[in-house]
C-alpha cells in the first residue's frame, strides 16, 4: 500500500502514548505535526533519530509544532526507551500496525536475501488543517531532523 499522498488529509488515529494517555491525531489541529516512524525502539538508527528529535524539540515548539514518534513497539517498550535515553518526544504504540498501513509505511523489505514485513522509516509533515504537506521515505537519519526542521520553518513563513 502506496499511503496517502502530499495534498491529502493525514489518516487519523487514536493509539496509546509512551504515558498510558490516548491520543489522537485530531487533538492537533490548528499546529503543525511531525508524525515519523520507525522500525523498532532501542536499535542504533531509530535511537539515532529519537535523540535528534529530542535536541531540537525546542525548536520544534518554538514553531507550533508536535513531534509523534510511532512504532509497533508496546507502550511499555517506549516508557522504557524514553527512560533510557532521556527522549522528550511522545511515542506511539501501533501493535495492531493499522495506521503503519494506513500511512503505507509497513511495507516488505529485504536483509541478506531474506524478505520479512517492516517499517520504513518515514516521517510526514501534517500542517494545521490535517494536511499532508511533505513525506519523506526511506529516511537516512543524519541531516533529517534539520531538514524536517526546515521545512516546519519554511511552512510558517507562508502560513
Amino acid at each position: 500500500m502506496a499511503g496517502p499522498d502530499i495534498g491529502s488529509p493525514a489518516p487519523d488515529f487514536e493509539l496509546t502514548a509512551d504515558g498510558g494517555d490516548n491520543v489522537k491525531l485530531s487533538d492537533f489541529r490548528g499546529q503543525p505535526v511531525v508524525l515519523y516512524f520507525y522500525p523498532k525502539d532501542d536499535t542504533s538508527g531509530c535511537t539515532a533519530e529519537a535523540i535528534a528529535f529530542t535536541e531540537r524539540l525546542n525548536d520544534f515548539e518554538q514553531q507550533g509544532a508536535v513531534v509523534l514518534g510511532m512504532s509497533p513497539d508496546s507502550q511499555q517498550k517506549h516508557a522504557k526507551f524514553k527512560t533510557k535515553h532521556d527522549l522528550k518526544i511522545t511515542l506511539l504504540s501501533d501493535p495492531e500496525k493499522e495506521v503503519l498501513q494506513a500511512y503505507g509505511v509497513w511495507v516488505e523489505k529485504s536483509m541478506y536475501g531474506r524478505k520479512y514485513m517492516g517499517v520504513e522509516r518515514s516521517t510526514f509533515l501534517i500542517d494545521a488543517d490535517g494536511t499532508i504537506i511533505q513525506a519523506w521515505r526511506k529516511v537516512k537519519v543524519p541531516g533529517h531532523v534539520d531538514a524536517v526542521l526546515k521545512q516546519v520553518e519554511e511552512l510558517n513563513a507562508s502560513a
